[in-house]
């Protein structure tokens, strides 16, 4: 009896222990009044069940703890993920989420979802000049105004270092285009930065939410309607149309043709001819690009700087372009008939004037090809010299330490004040052809023409006019005191060995043409290299 007694008990145990692996750690096995070897394993088993449960217990409060760790530094991630740091509105990703769950959730009853992007014009020049800190302090205060205009109803964004959006959702188009206009309107007012205050301009892109139009084809449209808006001028607010899309699709294509073109060779110089008013006889010629396009044939900077410059090719252009000037003014020195003061004139863009290292690589290509530097001049835009902040100063003052002379170029159509003028190293400045175009017709225009003159030589610079397509307009100019001029009148930009035929004749008389229209001189834009 007693032994069929204990194998119970070694029963009871063996089934004891089959639950506690199972990992129920509540159970508790019972021990018996004998006392003896069986109860003594038994409570050893009841002992390290609670040490076990004692360790479970404890795990758990520790998972619990990482987990609530772990969901706390997700939260803070999706927060840094979502949100722009700097100016505490969404982020692109963000707004790339909401425009999805947007466009999903329009029906019959809620429309989809229009974006309107603005960016601010000429941002760069704020850090240049004023530093990060102050323009960070321009960014948080413009995001400040566009959260303030959007009235809390919809997501304001900011996608890049200077490019905010607004997710309008719900809107009928013409809401749409009043918020847009508030916020151009909200950016307007002077902001204290650094000292001083600036005055913020923008472009604005809209683009109308359809059906089914993903979130990433709504940022690009509507990023292609801010690139339309930014080519009209500051200020300026442009909707997305298809036809926009298919000239963008052109443009980029164009931009991969310019980078092909630069390892091909297809790019050529021209020269047109600059004139001595009071000799008639060659004083010197600017270098102007030109690309022979394999299908299109010779194109005229106008349809390919734009788009060198969007794709980060206008340094290397540039520089291409003084290389070839530099090394053609070489070879010119030994021309026959090539005046003793002839000069080689390149456009400079503001781009390339912010490179600190453009100086001594002009000083390294005099050396090379043999140029003294009074025989190259270098055309900088009034723009690009009055926006350009420290970086261009410096670099204008190690091109005049070089001994090159500095021209203002499209004088007239920008700041054109004396306290400047007198304050700039350079040597002459070239009047717009803008302002020469009416000069013999209008007695108004020839009055503002004479007082710009009276400003550059009041300066101690001298003048050149460019476009002159007539002969009373060279012969008003020479009454007027005007140096030197250039345009169709006297010649079209000529390729090098017609320069060369040009320079040998000595003047301009057999050359002298027809009047020529604007677009086939095929001059740069103000801010292009060349």
């Amino acid at each position: 009896m007693l032994a069929s007694n204990d194998d119970w008990r070694l029963e009871q145990l063996v089934a004891g222990i089959v639950v506690l692996s199972s990992g129920d750690l509540s159970n508790r096995l019972e021990t018996s009044p004998a006392r003896d070897g069986i109860d003594a394993v038994t409570t050893g088993i009841n002992l390290l069940a609670e040490e076990l449960q004692s360790m479970y217990d404890s795990l758990e409060v520790r998972v619990a703890e990482r987990t609530a760790l772990l969901e706390d530094a997700k939260a803070d991630l999706r927060r840094v993920f979502n949100t722009d740091e700097l100016t505490g509105l969404a982020s692109r990703s963000l707004l790339r989420e909401t425009i999805s769950r947007s466009a999903l959730a329009a029906g019959e009853s809620c429309r989809p979802p229009a974006l309107i992007l603005v960016d601010l014009d000429a941002f760069r020049l704020v850090n240049d000049s004023l530093g990060n800190a102050a323009g960070d302090s321009v960014l948080v205060e413009i995001a400040r105004r566009l959260r303030s205009a959007a009235d809390g109803q919809h997501l304001v964004a900011r996608l890049s270092g200077d490019e905010f959006a607004v997710l309008v959702r719900d809107c009928d188009p013409e809401s749409v285009l009043q918020l847009a206009a508030r916020l151009v309107t909200a950016t307007e007012a002077a902001i204290p930065a650094g000292g001083i205050t600036v005055n913020v301009t923008t472009g604005t892109g809209v683009r109308f939410g359809e059906s089914g139009l993903r979130a990433d084809e709504l940022i690009r449209d509507a990023n292609i309607a801010l690139h339309e808006a930014k080519k009209l001028g500051r200020n300026k607010l442009q909707v997305f149309s298809p036809a926009m899309h298919e000239t963008a699709k052109a443009r980029v294509h164009l931009v991969t043709e310019v980078r092909t073109a630069i390892a091909a060779g297809e790019f050529e110089l021209h020269y047109q001819p600059i004139v001595d008013l009071r000799t008639g006889g060659v004083a010197g010629a600017e270098a102007l690009i030109r690309w022979r396009h394999p299908s299109r044939g010779l194109l005229a900077p106008a349809s390919f700087l734009a788009s060198a410059e969007e794709s980060g090719l206008t340094v290397e252009i540039g520089r291409w372009v003084l290389d070839q000037a530099i090394a053609q003014a070489g070879r010119w020195r030994t021309a026959p008939g090539l005046p003793e003061d002839f000069r080689i004139h390149v456009n400079l863009s503001a781009v390339e004037l912010h490179h600190s290292d453009l100086a001594g690589y002009v000083q390294g290509l005099l050396a090379k090809y043999g140029v003294v530097p009074e025989h190259l001049a270098i055309e900088i835009t009034e723009t690009a010299i009055m926006s350009g902040g420290p970086e261009v100063s410096r670099t204008m003052e190690a091109l005049t330490g070089l001994g090159i002379p500095l021209e203002i170029d499209d004088f007239g159509t920008g700041y054109s004040s004396i306290s400047y003028l007198r304050t700039l190293p350079a040597l002459h400045a070239k009047i717009d052809k803008s302002l020469i175009d009416g000069l013999v017709q209008d007695s108004q225009q020839e009055e503002f023409v004479a007082a710009i003159l009276q400003l550059i030589h009041s300066a101690g610079l001298g003048a050149v006019a460019e476009g002159i397509e007539h002969r009373e307009q060279a012969e008003k100019l020479k009454e007027m005191k005007c140096e030197f001029g250039q345009g169709y009148f006297f010649s079209r930009p000529l390729a090098v060995a017609d320069m060369t035929a040009l320079l040998a004749a000595g003047d301009l008389h057999c050359f002298a043409s027809p009047a020529g229209s604007r677009e086939g001189q095929g001059r740069r834009r103000a801010d292009a290299p060349t």
